[in-house]
């Protein structure tokens, strides 16, 4: 743990989490999606290493800069769809679980702590990969592209919170990118730096309250923040 990071981090009553590149890296989808909806449009394909840092801001920001074109252009608008209808019939073809994912949700689980996803990739396709994952069923809500304002606007994390019926104050934020650590600290959570696909340097300038090296070790944060709670309560 480090970025000077509170020695007692408040006890969390709910945990919200980033997808892509916290939970999931779906690098490959993303960008295979991506170059489907260039060739379609009469476009070479990129390489990975040019779409990734086009990531982050949601499917019409990553179109509209995979093609050139300002995201509010027809072209964006048809390639969108191009680019919406390859994922959706692939999913998960080459996306996996990021190391510790399973460590921390078995945490929560233990603990009674509700989970939500706040992410900018679409709603339906998010559903989709937490099934094809075999992780769905540990959310309790989620917010997706299509629902509202994108991170690193709150309304997502005010929404999910909403929904699970805690304060934004009492939930933890986690993500690997500034969006994520925007949207939470707009909203008034405790927000969770844990470095994933995003530059690691944009993570630390985004000022989290907390930086843990992995999911691994945001388990273990967890639990021990928990465990001094209950130990600090009146007998």
């Amino acid at each position: 743990m480090s970025l000077a990071s509170p020695p007692s981090p408040p006890a969390p009553s709910a945990l919200l989490f980033d997808l892509d590149g916290t939970l999931v890296d779906s690098r490959r989808d993303i960008a295979d999606a991506c170059n489907a909806a260039r060739v379609a449009h009469g476009l070479p394909t990129l390489a990975l290493e040019a779409i990734m840092p086009m990531v982050g801001d949601g499917a019409r920001v990553l179109v509209a800069r995979a093609f050139d074109a300002a995201p509010d252009s027809p072209l964006v608008d048809e390639a969108l769809a191009t680019y919406r209808a390859s994922y959706l019939a692939r999913p998960a073809a080459s996306t996996v679980l990021l190391p510790g994912v399973r460590d921390v949700l078995d945490v929560a689980k233990a603990l009674g702590l509700p989970c939500a996803v706040v992410t900018n990739k679409p709603h339906d396709v998010t559903t989709l990969v937490l099934d094809a994952l075999g992780i769905g069923l540990f959310f309790t809500a989620i917010w997706g592209g299509g629902d509202g304002p994108l991170k690193p606007s709150p309304a997502g994390v005010l929404d999910v919170v909403a929904r699970l019926g805690v304060p934004a104050s009492d939930a933890w934020m986690i993500g690997d990118g500034p969006q994520d650590i925007g949207a939470g600290k707009a909203a008034g959570c405790f927000t969770v730096g844990v470095p994933g696909i995003a530059e690691r340097e944009r993570l630390v300038a985004s000022g989290p309250d907390l930086l843990c090296e992995s999911l691994v070790e945001l388990g273990d944060v967890v639990r021990r923040a928990v465990s001094s709670a209950v130990r600090a309560r009146p007998a």
